[in-house]
């Protein structure tokens, strides 16, 4: 059985995204982002598969879509959740957008989320999350130079 994990970074008021976009450049983030989910599944919503534009090399790209005859080279599509239950990875990649967040949130086990100590214009959002349901397991904090703000790379479990 496959674990799903969100992986998600978030402002100080939980903002991910304007105009289908990051509102911000954090290199350090990219990288980790990379790090963690190279050789696994990723799934994503078709504005986020757009908004990358291509799929993300050595993963399994999976895009969730309502429209069956949407299509992308190096993707599959999915138009429900219940689809991706059966998946086979150790562990599966949920990066965005906030739709996908909403709807996935319930079946996750882990949330690794960079926390960016700054706030940005954003027209999406992370689903606001019980503090109750999750358990913070890790911490990471940095400065980054370029944008000068501290961030955090933080795993949460649930309880």
């Amino acid at each position: 059985m496959s674990s799903f994990s969100i992986i998600v970074a978030t402002d100080k008021k939980n903002g991910i995204g304007i105009q289908n976009k990051l509102p911000w450049h954090l290199p350090e983030d990219l990288a980790h982002f990379k790090r963690t989910t190279t050789g696994h599944t990723v799934i994503m919503g078709r504005k986020t598969y757009e908004s990358i534009g291509r799929p993300l090399p050595n993963r399994r790209n999976i895009v969730l879509s309502k429209n069956l005859n949407w299509k992308a080279p190096g993707v599959e599509t999915f138009s429900s959740l219940s689809e991706i239950n059966n998946l086979q990875d150790d562990e599966i990649f949920i990066i965005g957008g906030a739709q996908i967040y909403e709807l996935t949130l319930k079946d996750v086990s882990k949330i690794i989320i960079t926390e960016i100590d700054a706030d940005f214009a954003c027209d999406a959002f992370f689903p606001v999350t019980p503090p109750s349901e999750w358990k913070e397991v890790s911490r990471e904090t940095h400065y980054s130079e370029i944008n000068q703000f501290h961030f955090s790379f933080v795993t949460y479990l649930r309880n």
